[in-house]
C-alpha cells in the first residue's frame, strides 16, 4: 500500500491539500498589471465609465423600443416601455460597478 501524501490511503486533509497543491489551488493569485491607460483608478476614470454606462444602456434600449415600434406599427408606446427599462439597465451596471470597487 502506497502512504505517500496523497496517496489512496491517506487521510481527506492530505488527499484534499495534494489535489489543491497539483491544480494550483494553493498558491496566491497573481496582481494584475497596471490598468490599460489609468482608466477605471482615477475618479476621473470611474466618472467617465458610470456616464458611459448608463447612457449605452439607455441608447440601446430606445434603439431598441424605437425599432420594435416601426416594426409593429404601435409608435410611442414601446420606446415608452423600453425607456425605463433602459434606465433599469444603467442603474444596475453602476450599481455594479460601484458594487466591486467598495
Amino acid at each position: 500500500m502506497n502512504k505517500e501524501t496523497g496517496g489512496p490511503d491517506g487521510s481527506f486533509e492530505s488527499r484534499l491539500q495534494a489535489a489543491r497543491s497539483k491544480q494550483g489551488l494553493d498558491t496566491p493569485p497573481k496582481p494584475q498589471g497596471p490598468d490599460p491607460a489609468g482608466v477605471g483608478k482615477s475618479a476621473w476614470g470611474i466618472g467617465l465609465r458610470v456616464g458611459v454606462e448608463m447612457v449605452s444602456a439607455l441608447v440601446v434600449a430606445l434603439a431598441i423600443g424605437y425599432g420594435l415600434d416601426q416594426v409593429l406599427g404601435t409608435r410611442p408606446f414601446l420606446l415608452l416601455v423600453f425607456l425605463p427599462l433602459g434606465m433599469a439597465a444603467g442603474i444596475m451596471n453602476v450599481w455594479r460597478l460601484v458594487g466591486r470597487r467598495g
